[in-house]
């Protein structure tokens, strides 16, 4: 990963967060929109060493270089705004231009919960396939269409595992009594109490320290995040279940990017494309209990395996019926894709 510390400003950072909160709060345009600089406001929910943050800081000043300064992005991870749905209504509204959802995609976008309905996507191949490919092409439009933003691209946090203070997860059974956060879409919880467990719905800026405070006993994570996220200051055991796939989305508001030359569009999705791999790369590099082992157990957190079949005959048993006839064809879409 880069370092971010030494590509970005850190005074550009500081020095515009106040006035842009300000601006977003009274609902006003940014400048970009106002007197036609080609400033493009950039938030994401956490700072680098986030496995995402890290890239889109890449891509920020990327767009830059290449554009030779007709594009700036400004990147601000964690500092301009502190909860998901924050930063997508700002961005639906024109008071930003880009950002995403980050683990709340399917709260923002009913649409992608079908992909979050555990063991559903069973592989990192097959989900690569389906963004880049007609499936990703479809939400794109829809999103156009009803939420009026532009997909620059998806990307994922991996396949989640679970983490908690109390014991290792091994079969279903292991999941009684244990509160564990998720997510604010249905689905997740629906994942943690069809498994087994006790949902604790929290936007992730109170996840660490309600497990500090013994409100959760745990909550899941890619292997990824669990790192760079120091889950390990707050938790024992990381257990791979690998239940949920995470796919999330970064967007750019539908007028900002009508606005945009045919060159500069192309050159964000480009750019936008090449932080998508650099971003699966560094999340499926260390989903494997290898890895997790090799990372985790020096920081004081115990791997485990887990019985993954059990888990899925479950899921299969109590939550993909509802699922699967709420979603209809696009179920059967991802069902079918190899």
């Amino acid at each position: 990963m880069p370092r971010i510390a030494t590509t970005l400003s850190r005074r550009r950072l500081i020095a515009g967060t106040g006035a842009l909160a300000g601006m977003i709060a009274a609902g006003r345009a940014p400048a970009f929109a106002q007197a036609g600089a080609k400033k493009l406001v950039f938030a994401h929910i956490v700072a680098p060493p986030e496995s995402a943050a890290v890239w889109f800081a890449w891509m920020s000043e990327e767009v830059a270089k290449r554009s030779k300064g007709a594009l700036d992005v400004q990147f601000h991870g964690g500092t301009l705004l502190s909860k998901e749905l924050e930063i997508m209504n700002a961005v639906k509204a024109g008071n930003i231009a880009m950002g995403g959802p980050a683990g709340a995609a399917a709260t923002v976008f009913p649409e992608m919960g079908v992909f979050l309905v555990p063991y559903l996507v069973k592989s990192y191949d097959q989900a690569y396939r389906m963004f880049n490919g007609k499936i990703g092409d479809q939400l794109d439009a829809q999103f156009q269409d009803k939420y009026k933003v532009k997909v620059l691209c998806f990307y994922d946090y991996g396949f989640r595992q679970f983490w908690n203070n109390k014991r290792p997860i091994i079969e279903p059974k292991d999941l009684r009594g244990l509160r564990l956060r998720v997510q604010q879409a249905k689905v997740f919880a629906d994942t943690i109490n069809g498994l087994g467990g006790n949902a604790v719905p929290l936007p992730w800026g109170e996840v660490i320290p309600a497990a500090q405070q013994g409100v959760i006993d745990g909550a899941d994570l890619p292997i990824v995040n669990i790192l760079a996220l120091k889950v390990y200051e707050v938790s024992k055991y990381c257990s791979m279940t690998s239940h949920n796939y995470g796919p999330t989305v970064v967007v750019i508001n539908l007028e900002i990017w009508n606005g945009l030359a045919k060159d500069q569009q192309k050159l964000l999705l480009d750019v936008a494309r090449e932080a998508q791999e650099r971003i699966r790369k560094d999340t499926e590099s260390v989903d494997s209990l290898a890895k997790a082992k090799e990372l985790l157990e020096p920081k004081g957190m115990v791997a485990n395996a887990a019985d993954v079949d059990a888990f899925r005959k479950v899921a299969q048993e109590k939550i993909w019926p509802a699922y699967e006839k709420q979603f209809g064809a696009m179920w059967e879409a991802v069902a079918n894709q190899a």
